[in-house]
């Protein structure tokens, strides 16, 4: 299908709760037991999101057909799991994260495009690297935008 089915459009907060929904969902997707999410989800990721526009520029995008919102992605400035040391100019990376699109809109397009849309506000606030973790069947729409194959290591305990 051609992009010019949907629409691509930068998210406001009052679309704050539908990417919650997709945040939600999309675990369900991969495959996790509702009784793996704590109860308080939908609070939780809103104040994630609440903090993140307040303190990382965080940005998001939805995709809509017809009028309606059938996918969302999030990005913000990468937190960081050490201290920043460096200077913005050597190493301000930006975090890609909830990309989502409904099952029946899948493979046309849609997410491409709203990553896509994330690397180019990621690009517009200076960050130097675009960082996201790939689920499995994510994992080839991402290689084909370039990103490379991480060297993220895990020990499950």
């Amino acid at each position: 299908m051609n992009q010019s089915y949907f629409d691509i459009k930068t998210a406001t907060s009052q679309n704050d709760l539908i990417i919650a929904e997709h945040f939600y969902q999309m675990w369900l997707d991969l495959g996790f037991q509702e009784d793996a999410i704590a109860a308080n989800w939908k609070e939780t990721t809103l104040n994630y999101i609440d903090n993140a526009r307040q303190n990382l520029q965080y940005q998001a995008f939805v995709a809509e057909v017809e009028g309606n919102i059938v996918g969302s992605v999030s990005c913000q400035l990468f937190d960081g799991l050490y201290p920043g040391i460096f200077k913005a100019e050597f190493r301000n990376y930006g975090y890609i994260w909830g990309v989502y699109v409904e099952k029946s809109y899948r493979h046309q397009g849609i997410g491409k495009e709203l990553t896509s849309k994330t690397i180019e506000y990621l690009k517009s606030i200076g960050c130097t690297r675009a960082v996201l973790h790939a689920s499995p069947q994510g994992k080839s729409l991402y290689e084909s935008l370039g990103f490379a194959i991480g060297n993220q290591m895990h020990f499950d305990l």
